[in-house]
């Protein structure tokens, strides 16, 4: 830990509120909310603290931690989320959104529009889903055209603009289905007022709405207001008709949220939950599937989910069930009674039928978990080259190679040894995991290409180690049998040998050498499983010349600037004259004077001259 961040942690405060940890790039790494942000912050770097392979890989990482001092933790828990949402942290919990899923929007306007869309704004419009039943939200804008007139022009209706007359009414109002507010015949208030038993019905306060309109109709018939009572007669009766489809799950005609989790270790995914549950029926159901999972506690992961349903969520219920005790439960509560202005209890029920809606919604957890499993498999397998498939059954591994890393050392005359290491997933390179190591262990003008492998594949896989992963299916090593044994050896000091399959390819007779086998193994020169190494051998090649033919220029670019009176600007033009690093070392006195003048192009050749006799 350096002597800044030290310094930092032992003057955070003790307020509510969000930290921020950044890596020495300054990259963010992880987003957090704390009761008391020192207690929690400086948590991270206790030694006495258990910590798994994921937060051991955070914690060596951190250089530098922000906080966000919020006045209470309801505010901490908002802010965490959209943090979340906007930065995208490395550890934080992944929960992929449901934007594919279309909402109902009541739209930011006077008199507002409502209609289906599948983009959520931070505009102050009010979004209710989203709907995974497409079919039930079309259904309800039906519902909802049939009982209420609204407008579904996207007219600008400012008050000047109706007081003006700029606007003539259209066929909705013709066949009432709009009131007109265009030019004047309804009031703001009074369409506000419908705006308003939209949402309870959208919130599925049905029976609330029926009993309101209700009381309407009596009064409307009480003052001879026939028309008007007719009206909403209707609307009742196709009320009570939607209440009728909607399924009773409890008697007591209670609003509950009721979350449930499924958890898959093995493939590194859960699934969260969510029923609706307004005045005893189920009104609909939310779910979210769960990434980046390792090292986090089955009432962690549902924590994080729950805190993600409410940060956006337009209405809260009297009670929330759970499948799993919360972890930290503060916050949340914190938030519920803020915003449902009072205590709305966490309850994990053991017996009885709020059990009974529980196991309901783990059931429907696990099928969705398993839904996502089968798509999975059929994307993968579609994805799936041939080549790769040959691969498998050529060198009779135990499963598919869709994940293969390949390793290249390259130097020049034993100077600025580097070794590569790319990754092929599904037959295809997969840029963003590729890897170079400056080798360290090796003496320079000593070539000694199986230390060079031996370094290589440590530092690889002892990282990979303690982060958990992700492991390959297949490792190649550019090379025979000697660097083939110094990659094994390297695996068995950190305990992996066995860990995945290791083969040596090398290159004169493409001869694939396998550990155990005293003969090597030559698969036909047709074979698309022999043509898929030799593209994932040669790729690691150019990746390591690539590296080595960078650093050499950058020893030389170096090497340059010690020369008096040559500058940056100068070795600028010396490389875009003559185009790489040994042209230039290459170029006779006459060729350099041309670029950068006669002296500087003597101090530059004697320089060259001089190190060339000294070695």
């Amino acid at each position: 830990m350096n002597a800044a961040l030290q310094e930092k942690l032992a003057h955070l405060p003790t307020r509510p509120g969000v930290y921020i940890h950044r890596d020495a790039a300054g990259q963010v790494l992880y987003v957090g909310k704390a009761k008391n942000l020192r207690q929690r912050v400086r948590s991270y770097f206790q030694e006495s603290r258990p910590r798994d392979g994921r937060l051991e890989a955070l914690v060596r990482k951190i250089a530098d931690v922000e906080v966000i001092v919020t006045d209470t933790e309801a505010e901490a828990l908002i802010l965490e989320n959209n943090l979340i949402k906007q930065l995208k942290p490395r550890y934080n919990i992944n929960l992929r959104d449901d934007k594919t899923y279309p909402y109902i929007c009541i739209a930011n306007e006077r008199f507002p529009r409502v209609f289906p869309t599948r983009r959520v704004r931070k505009d102050g419009s009010k979004y209710f889903g989203p709907y995974t039943d497409v079919g039930q939200m079309h259904r309800l804008l039906r519902l909802i055209r049939s009982l209420f007139k609204l407008r579904t022009c996207n007219l600008n209706l400012s008050p000047e603009a109706i007081a003006a007359g700029k606007y003539q009414p259209c066929l909705e109002y013709h066949i009432k289905k709009c009131a007109a507010p265009c030019i004047g015949l309804q009031s703001e208030e009074d369409y506000n007022a419908t705006i308003r038993q939209i949402e309870q019905l959208l919130n599925g306060k049905t029976q609330t709405l029926i009993a309101q309109l209700r009381e309407e109709m009596k009064a409307r018939a009480a003052a001879l207001d026939f028309e008007r009572a007719a009206e909403l007669r209707d609307q009742i009766r196709l009320l009570e008709q939607h209440a009728e489809r909607q399924k009773i799950v409890s008697q007591d005609f209670a609003d509950r949220d009721v979350f449930a989790l499924a958890v898959d270790r093995t493939d590194g995914v859960a699934c969260g939950v969510v029923f609706q549950v307004r005045e005893g029926k189920v009104i609909g159901r939310r779910h979210r599937y769960l990434r980046r999972i390792e090292g986090r506690s089955d009432g962690a992961l549902l924590q994080a989910f729950v805190e993600d349903y409410y940060a956006e969520a337009v209405f809260f219920p009297d009670e929330v069930l759970l499948s799993h005790e919360l972890e930290e439960p503060d916050a949340l509560e914190a938030l519920l009674r803020e915003r449902r202005g009072k205590k709305v209890p966490l309850r994990v029920p053991q017996r009885g039928d709020k059990a009974g809606l529980v196991h309901l919604a783990e059931t429907n957890a696990r099928l969705l978990l398993e839904e996502w499993r089968l798509a999975r498999k059929k994307r993968g397998e579609a994805r799936i080259p041939e080549a790769v498939r040959a691969l498998q059954e050529a060198l009779r591994l135990p499963k598919l190679p869709r994940r293969i890393e390949c390793f290249d050392i390259s130097h020049l005359g034993g100077t600025g040894t580097v070794a590569s290491c790319v990754v092929f997933e599904d037959g295809r390179p997969s840029k963003r995991d590729y890897r170079t190591f400056k080798i360290q262990s090796v003496t320079p003008g000593k070539p000694d290409d199986y230390q060079a492998m031996r370094e290589a594949i440590t530092r690889r896989y002892r990282r990979l180690r303690d982060e958990g992963g992700p492991w390959p299916d297949l490792v190649v090593i550019d090379g025979g049998k000697g660097q083939l044994s110094s990659a094994l050896e390297a695996l068995e000091a950190l305990a992996l040998r066995g860990q995945f399959p290791v083969i040596g390819l090398a290159k004169r007779l493409e001869e694939i050498y396998r550990p155990g086998d005293p003969d090597p193994y030559q698969l036909p020169k047709t074979s698309p499983a022999l043509q898929l190494l030799q593209r994932i051998r040669n790729e690691a090649h150019r990746f390591a010349v690539t590296m080595q033919r960078r650093q050499r220029r950058r020893v030389l670019r170096s090497e340059l600037l010690d020369i008096p009176g040559v500058g940056p600007r100068t070795v600028e033009k010396l490389l875009q004259h003559f185009g790489s690093a040994r042209r230039v070392r290459e170029a006779d006195l006459e060729a350099l004077a041309a670029v950068v003048g006669r002296a500087r192009a003597e101090r530059i050749r004697q320089h060259f001259d001089t190190a060339s006799t000294a070695s």
